[in-house]
């Protein structure tokens, strides 16, 4: 069903892709939009170790849920900042993609699990944390990626 990759030496390891994964912070959601448009939009997320997962917030209403309610298939991009190697002007980037099912996570307590570890992905201010989670947390809605199939792959810009 998925395609393996074709450029195979640059295949990242399941565990390269998980550290990158873990160690990024946004990526590009690309879901099926409207009349078959894809539509892809930018995204923080949190990869969860505990059950391999993603996990996103956003608004309770908008084009994303439009789309997931059509269509729950899913996929994410993700690629690090890079790096040279010595005399090289070229970037070496490794990216990620993950295919997978989205689903709505319905529990209260979950949803502020994912939140509190969305935020402490960009920050450690434990006043700042609890203002949100105090303030903004009934505005948010939570959005599980349930992967099914992922790549990785290391790409020298030259």
């Amino acid at each position: 069903m998925f395609r393996e990759m074709r450029r195979f030496k640059q295949v990242l390891s399941q565990e390269e892709c998980i550290e990158v994964l873990k160690n990024e912070p946004r990526g590009v959601l690309s879901l099926i939009g409207e009349d078959g448009y894809p539509y892809g939009i930018p995204m923080d997320h949190w990869y969860c170790e505990e059950d391999g997962k993603l996990y996103f917030h956003c608004a309770k209403e908008g084009h994303k849920l439009d789309a997931l309610k059509a269509c729950s298939k899913a996929s994410y991009c993700v690629y690090d900042q890079g790096y040279r190697k010595e005399g090289e002007w070229a970037l070496n980037i490794r990216s990620v993609v993950v295919f997978g099912q989205i689903s709505v996570v319905e529990e209260a307590e979950k949803t502020k699990y994912i939140c509190t570890n969305l935020c402490r992905k960009f920050t450690d201010d434990a006043a700042y944390l609890e203002h949100e989670l105090t303030h903004s947390l009934v505005r948010v809605l939570c959005l599980e990626l349930s992967p099914e199939h992922m790549t990785g792959k290391l790409v020298n810009e030259s």
